[in-house]
């Protein structure tokens, strides 16, 4: 990747050729590893990039068309570079090293690991950047950091971080901002949606926490910004294309709920994701609001946290509480 396609280039320096992000300090015998889904660079890399996702499982050409075309749309997604940038910031923050790993795209998880196998590092602390846990993105993330061998160090690893104060002050930092304004254009204190990422029902079905601590998190975020009950609903978003139900209510549905009730427009804050990335700048910026104005509504969207230095400092302090438990 060219330094100039990167939006978060700093001079000569892309966040994207970072493969590894690490405090040049003393040595440490403890290192954090920040896991993330990962995305193509191009949309000529789209098919390669499905097979990671699916774990190999063909899906129709229709549906691999249709995912091009919505990264075409958005040009470029800076999925990568939020994380190795979060990475560095956190770095910085702790004065200690953090490692950057992608479960279905460069850098991977295994060659994070392998490097800080080889980097000889005792104890890592594992932290997904996905707070709430399923076994369809956290326990993918920790199988893929166990491989098939034994690790050559000991793996202190975070199940979840839903609750995190921090993080929810972050959130309410991003929803106060934007919703304030978003009211002021429209002419009316507007409804909020939070949403997150649906899973396959069967997941919720066989005892999954996921959706349980998404509506946890929208509810910590929604006290930290003195919101009142009435002031907010929740949905999942971005729901497969293929195969099985997936959890609701759909965001279209809750779109068209607040219209039945009088509403003529929408702020979204979406709680389960750290970045920008395809789900917020296509599913939100695109799809939704034009589902929303063919409806005679108007959608606004929360500025995702990508940089903030909330976020830093929430995962300072989860990185912290975990060191306290072993002497570095």
């Amino acid at each position: 990747m060219k330094h100039a396609d990167c939006a978060l280039g700093r001079g000569d320096r892309c966040y994207c050729a970072n493969r590894v992000s690490s405090f040049p300090g003393p040595a440490s015998r403890t290192a954090v590893l920040l896991l993330a889904h990962g995305t193509p660079e191009n949309p000529g890399q789209i098919p390669e990039y499905l097979r990671y996702v699916t774990g190999g499982r063909p899906l129709p050409a229709q549906v691999i068309e249709e995912i091009r075309h919505r990264y075409s749309l958005i040009g470029f997604s800076p999925l990568a570079c939020w994380t190795l940038l979060q990475a560095d910031q956190l770095s910085h923050a702790l004065q200690m090293p953090v490692f950057a790993g992608m479960r279905n795209w460069q850098p991977f998880i295994a060659d994070t690991v392998k490097a800080i196998a080889d980097e000889g590092f005792e104890r890592v602390i594992a932290v997904c950047l996905a707070p709430q846990n399923s076994r369809t993105s956290v326990g993918l993330y920790r199988s893929a950091v166990l491989g098939e061998r034994k690790l050559p160090f000991t793996l202190d690893f975070v199940e979840e971080w839903h609750d995190q104060p921090l993080l929810a002050k972050a959130f309410a930092e991003k929803l106060r901002t934007g919703h304030e304004k978003a009211s002021a254009e429209y002419g009316g204190r507007l409804p909020i949606i939070f949403t997150a990422h649906s899973v396959p029902q069967r997941t919720i079905t066989d005892g999954d926490l996921y959706e349980a601590q998404s509506k946890e998190t929208a509810a910590f975020v929604a006290k930290e910004a003195g919101l009142s009950a009435g002031d907010w609903t929740f949905a999942f978003q971005s729901q497969g294309m293929s195969g099985g139900a997936w959890i609701g209510p759909t965001v279209e549905e809750t779109i068209l709920g607040l219209k039945a009730k009088g509403h003529r427009g929408v702020f979204v804050h979406p709680i389960g994701f750290l970045c920008d990335h395809v789900e917020v700048l296509y599913d939100i910026d695109i799809f939704f609001k034009a589902f929303a104005e063919k409806e005679g509504m108007r959608l606004w969207r929360a500025e995702s946290l990508n940089g903030s230095p909330t976020l830093t400092a929430a995962l300072a302090e989860l990185v912290r509480s975990r060191r306290t438990a072993v002497s570095l």
